[in-house]
């Protein structure tokens, strides 16, 4: 049988969380899900083989910087994003809307889209909705992201209020243009995303917006962009339950473990975040007890592994004092040996919800993690 284009199904609940899995072309993501970013067709310092190895489903490419370099239609003409950087699995791209955000200084915001200045080389670029979803079919993205702006929270609510109506409108151009794509349309899944900041009636109006259009999957966007873990909780004690119950429910940018943990409380499906890949290449290590920086001098004759209840190649095979001892040194395989545990340690704490959600325990694994994992921070 040919594989679906997308298919989401749910297979267990515990409180709002759930277990499922998309079933696309390109395989099966497990939910909930963390995708390991890999912003410029790389998941810095891993190879894709062992980025598949450690458990993970699908990644995340970045529609923005990749336009920039090498180029979309470059890529297109290498025979896609997957050829391009071997990886077979599926392939979310997001849309570039974060820019809107992150790169304010570089940019003009019009009703038709964001002029960008490029941040390598000072080039001027046009992104618009219909750009965007052109990007990402050129990459031959599996899951394609709506074009949206990211506001800040603490914007005035007048702002956050236009910025989201801005969004939705964005969001209907972005649909139309995503159905305007021929093959890849018929193979791809698109996904909204909702806006709104903490207010819950303005998130309640994008939900609803969005349900009008309709999408495959709902992101919820403008989050973890400065307002602080007790809010962004209290926005997800609301903001899952507004979207439609029966597709994936994709929290953007997040985040720490614990955040990973409070939002698959809240019933969060799938995550992303450059926070393990980032911390690998900068010294700090995740474990079931806490970050750990082995750039600390107190672990220059450490022989434990870095987490002993971690199953990776770095804990298996090498010692907290070789780990200090390479990123004080600046050495390379520094880099690489951290990303991949953190990595690993990202998927093993995914596939423990996973259990915790089936076997009806996810209140009490989550007791036992937040005890473990901050008594140390």
């Amino acid at each position: 049988m040919t594989a679906p284009r997308f298919q989401f199904s749910i297979h267990s609940t515990d409180g709002k969380a759930r277990t499922g899995t998309i079933a696309m072309r390109r395989g099966e993501i497990r939910t909930p899900a963390f995708m390991p970013v890999g912003t410029a067709a790389t998941v810095k310092a891993m190879k894709p083989e062992t980025v598949r190895a450690i458990g993970a489903d699908i990644i995340l490419g970045n529609t923005y910087h990749l336009m920039l370099r090498p180029g979309a239609e470059r890529v297109a003409r290498l025979g896609g994003l997957h050829r391009f950087m071997r990886w077979d699995r599926p392939i979310l791209t997001d849309s570039g809307g974060y820019q809107v955000m992150s790169l304010a200084s570089l940019r003009k915001l019009t009703e038709e889209g964001v002029t960008f200045q490029s941040h390598i080389d000072g080039s001027r670029h046009m992104l618009s909705p219909e750009r965007s979803m052109e990007i990402q079919r050129l990459l031959g993205s599996d899951i394609v992201m709506c074009f949206d702006e990211c506001p800040r929270a603490d914007r005035p609510l007048k702002e956050i209020e236009a910025s989201m109506e801005l969004s939705m409108r964005w969001a209907r151009r972005s649909r139309n243009a995503f159905d305007a794509g021929g093959d890849h349309a018929a193979s791809a899944a698109l996904f909204g995303i909702q806006q709104g900041a903490l207010d819950e009636g303005l998130r309640q109006r994008s939900a609803e917006a969005l349900r009008e259009i309709g999408f495959d999957g709902y992101a919820i966007g403008g989050l973890a962009v400065g307002e602080g873990q007790e809010a962004m909780f209290a926005t997800l004690d609301f903001a899952p339950g507004q979207l439609p119950e029966d597709a994936p429910r994709y929290l953007m940018g997040v985040g720490k473990p614990d955040d990973l943990v409070g939002a698959v409380e809240r019933g969060v499906d799938m995550f992303d975040c450059v926070l393990p890949t980032r911390s690998g290449r900068n010294g700090q290590g995740f474990t079931w007890n806490g970050p750990v920086n082995l750039r600390n001098a107190r672990h220059a004759e450490d022989t434990a592994p870095l987490d002993e209840r971690c199953s990776c190649d770095t804990c298996a095979n090498y010692s907290r004092a070789y780990l200090h001892h390479l990123h004080k040194s600046g050495e390379i395989l520094g880099a690489m040996l951290l990303t991949e545990h953190n990595l690993a340690f990202y998927q093993q704490l995914m596939q423990a919800m996973r259990d915790a959600i089936t076997e009806g325990r996810l209140a009490a694994f989550a007791a036992d993690f937040r005890r473990d994992y901050l008594a140390k921070i």
